[in-house]
């Protein structure tokens, strides 16, 4: 069965050390890098293929669209479709959303959901249900799904065990590495969300001597062993 390396990351819209933030990226070798907090504003789009450039990857999909969501992956996966979703908005906050991508790798299919939930906890749960409806009118019934990103809660929370309620949590129920912040991690706030179907190979927070520069959080790394 191929095994798959897929990287969760919170770019912080690509405002701190750019060199250093495609350093830990290529570091990490992943065939598919869920990125949030992609560039959203003046120059979008040439700064998500500057991400992709520097990094030694391409653009899947996502973006401004997709609530700054964005999936970059090798050359080595296939992109089958895209779809860029925007979730129900509350006044004066940020506009929410996810990207999902329907991808094959090896000849194995695979969907990926990037998110980035909202810091109001009534949006989040909300949103929640509202990735699920998403999936259930994109996504086949027959290809395994990945979500990741940004929660901006920690496990345990009710956000957090809703999206682990239909799926696995890459970390599974032992300790979870922090990711936020980078300079000074002190807790967990972004996850990976495995379908059933699919196995856990690793689980990791990438260490970089880099990353405090690149981001304010620390990337998540899995792999994945994937079905023939």
């Amino acid at each position: 069965m191929p095994n798959l390396r897929l990287l969760s990351y919170n770019v912080r819209s690509m405002r701190d050390d750019r060199a250093a933030l495609a350093r830990v990226i290529r570091s990490a070798e992943a065939d598919v890098v869920v990125v949030q907090e992609a560039p959203r504003f003046a120059r979008w789009r040439s700064l998500c293929a500057e991400l992709a450039r520097t990094s030694n990857l391409v653009v899947v999909g996502g973006g401004r669209p997709a609530g700054a969501n964005l999936v970059l992956s090798s050359l080595g996966v296939d992109v089958t479709s895209t779809t860029d979703v925007l979730f129900s908005k509350q006044p004066r906050l940020h506009q929410r959303g996810a990207v999902l991508a329907q991808l094959v790798y090896r000849g194995a299919p695979l969907a990926v959901a990037g998110i980035h939930l909202s810091l109001d906890a009534t949006e989040r749960a909300r949103h929640v249900g509202e990735l699920d409806v998403a999936i259930g009118r994109v996504v086949p019934a027959g290809v395994p799904l990945v979500v990741a990103g940004d929660i901006n809660d920690v496990p345990g929370s009710t956000v957090w065990t809703a999206l682990a309620a239909t799926r696995d949590d890459a970390f599974g129920g032992g300790p979870h590495p922090f990711t936020s912040t980078a300079a000074s991690p002190a807790k967990t706030i972004d996850g990976v969300f495995v379908d059933r179907r699919l196995s856990v190979v690793s689980a990791s927070v990438l260490s970089h001597p880099e990353a405090a520069a690149a981001s304010d959080h620390l990337p998540v790394l899995v792999e994945l062993s994937l079905p023939e």
